[in-house]
Formats: structure tokens, sequence, C-alpha cells
């Protein structure tokens, strides 16, 4: 009797066995990443105009994704853009379209958009300058106009602030404005939307240019006349067309996004992510 009962238990044990290799065979037992309490990470880098909607939605979706970890940190859409194609990123930011250098070093890269953005022009509050002409725009960073009387302001000079090589904005103003013609050598460069905010709000004379999610109290965004019309820099008029200088926002990743990546993009394209973007001062997509 003992024996018949150990045989019938090796057979059980065996035929458990049998099942649990076929289970893991056919993947049966599998969970997406973070299922099982493990904490998953990604790594979200790139432009500083795209990083203020990152870093809010990355807030929103780990506060219901305990096991998410999203790390974000700007540097530019140059920057981004290199981390992601070199794999030291899950996710780049950018603030402009790939460069035709950029796909060719990088093959596999896949561009998402995920809002439109405007880039204000912005002076210190205390500048009276009511409106810019796109020419008038140029001039200013060609450095043809330097005094403020010169296009309807106060009789003080023009202090340049602009963006470093690294930005996309810098790469979108340069080509939609500046028509690819070259900056004044008088700019200062600033590595941040943030930075150029600040720096103009201290500066009485300074002119800069910042996504339309910057935009407080400390600065003053200028209309822009386009077709003979004055159009502030708002996010009603960028959906609507009317304002000239405005541009796509992405975020890249190397193939196909999968996993956490995935999750996270899916999240920012959502109802609840586009409702962020439109709180975060950007323009959700239609």
């Amino acid at each position: 009797m003992v024996e018949k009962e150990r045989k019938f238990g090796f057979l059980a044990i065996g035929v458990t066995g049998l099942l649990v290799l076929a289970l893991l065979a056919c993947g049966c037992t599998q969970q997406p990443a973070g299922d099982r309490g493990e904490i998953v990470s990604i790594q979200v880098t790139g432009s500083t105009t795209v990083l203020p909607i990152a870093q809010a939605v990355a807030e929103i979706y780990m506060d219901t994704h305990p096991t998410a970890d999203i790390r974000v940190s700007g540097g530019g859409s140059s920057v981004g853009v290199q981390a992601i194609g070199e794999g030291s990123a899950d996710i780049g930011m950018a603030s402009r379209d790939l460069k035709s250098t950029e796909v060719e070093r990088y093959p596999d890269l896949v561009s998402t958009v995920i809002a439109s953005d405007g880039i204000a022009i912005i002076v210190h509050p205390e500048n009276t300058v009511e409106t810019l002409t796109m020419e008038q725009i140029k001039a200013i960073y060609r450095g043809s106009v330097k005094n403020w009387n010169e296009v309807g302001g106060p009789g003080a000079e023009i202090v340049l602030i602009g963006r470093d090589s690294a930005s996309g904005t810098r790469e979108f103003f340069s080509e939609k404005v500046m028509e690819k013609e070259d900056f004044a050598p008088t700019q200062l460069e600033k590595n941040s939307n943030g930075a150029v905010k600040q720096t103009v709000a201290q500066t009485p004379g300074a002119i800069g240019y910042v996504g339309l999610g910057y935009i407080d109290e400390t600065v003053r965004a200028i209309p822009v006349i386009s077709d003979g019309t004055a159009v502030e820099p708002t996010v009603g008029n960028v959906i609507s067309g009317e304002y000239p200088i405005a541009r796509p926002l992405i975020m890249i990743t190397n193939g196909q996004p999968q996993g956490l990546a995935k999750d996270y993009l899916d999240f920012i394209l959502g109802t609840d992510g586009q409702e962020i973007i439109g709180e975060e001062g950007f323009v959700p997509l239609p």
C-alpha cells in the first residue's frame, strides 16, 4: 500500500512538472512588465519646450501606475534625438522635425506628434512696443535694428536673447523667422526656455522667444502681424492657423515603442494626457 502511494506521488509530481514546463513554453505564465510588483524605469530626455508636458504627464501616470519610474530631463531637441538614436534614453523629445542627417544616421527612429505649440516673442513687461511684423523680428535678430524706437518702442537698446545650437526651438525659429540667415553675434544664447524667460523678465531692453507654455506675468508676449492683422500668441490662434510661428511637438523612439514607453505615449495621446497638455499652455491634438 505504501509503495502504491509513493508511486502515485511520483506520478503526480511528474505530471505537474510537465504542466509547468508546458505553461512556460507557451508563455502562459508571463505577465506584462511591472505587473508582478517590480519597478520598471524609462528615461525621457530632450527638448525643454516639451519638458513640462513630459514631466506633468509622467507625474499623473506614475500616480496611477506605482511600478512605473519615468525619469524626465531636458538638454535640447538635438540632445534628445542623439540620446534615443544611441540608446541612452527610451524616448527623445523634440520641438522640431527630424533633420535629414539625423534620419540618415539613425534610420530606425519613429516620431510621434503629441501636441502643437506656438513660439511667442516676449519682452520685458515695461516695454511699450505694441506689435511686430515677421520682417521686424528678423531684422532685430539679424542685428540691423538695434533700438526699440525703430519699431515703435521706447528709446532703449535691444538686448537679443536666444537659444543655443542644441535647441529645436532655435532650429525652427531659424527656418521660419530668420529664413536661415545668421543671427547677430551679440545674441545671448540660453540653454532652455525657462532661462530665456528669466533673462527677459530681468532685462528691460531684452527680447526673446519661448514656447506658449512659458508665458506668464513676468514677461509680455507681443502680437505678431500676419496678413495685416495683429495676432496674439494663444492656443486658439495656433489651432485656427492664424498665428504664424507654430510647429509640432514630437516624441521619438528607436523603432515602434514598446512596454512602458508605449503605455506612456498612449497615455499622452489619450484624453487625460491631452487635457494635461492644454493645462500646461500648449495645443492639444485635434
